[in-house]
């Protein structure tokens, strides 16, 4: 059985709350139980945080872990050096990174349109609502 670590940055609590219009209206629970309904034999992990610090130790465990990753960074996508060397670390190991966006940023404010963490990630994957992410895992199971 495979195991992949979803994680979650900031504001994603909010999902389906906030700005409905951008990121629809299913929540968190509702992206865990597609991801499960769709990969049945796969083990998650799954974790959301407001905090850079966590989702840098969450990168440390899947690094000693050698588990691959699907990242949806949210705002920390634009700045946050920190984070994106947390990514290289683990994608250096030789485990997988999939950047995901709910939204297309290159879509959005120009302020968006950097990624900080492409640059290290396997691959990147935006646009597609939740199924970014089913996207995302699928390519990791692909390889």
């Amino acid at each position: 059985m495979s195991k992949i670590l979803i994680l979650n940055g900031p504001n994603l609590n909010l999902l389906g709350r906030r700005e409905p219009e951008i990121y629809g209206s299913a929540n968190l629970g509702d992206l865990e139980n597609l991801l499960k309904e769709e990969f049945p034999t796969v083990e998650f992990e799954f974790f959301q945080t407001n905090s850079e610090q966590a989702l840098i130790e969450k990168l440390h465990q899947a690094f000693e872990d050698g588990s691959d990753v699907v990242l949806n960074p949210a705002a920390f996508t634009h700045y946050s050096y920190a984070l994106r060397d947390a990514c290289a670390v683990l994608t250096s190991s030789g485990s997988k990174l999939i950047e995901v966006h709910i939204s297309n940023p290159h879509s959005r404010e120009e302020f968006r349109h950097n990624s900080v963490i492409s640059g290290v990630a396997t691959g990147v994957i935006a646009g597609f609502g939740l199924r970014s992410y089913v996207l995302a895992v699928s390519q990791l199971l692909a390889n």
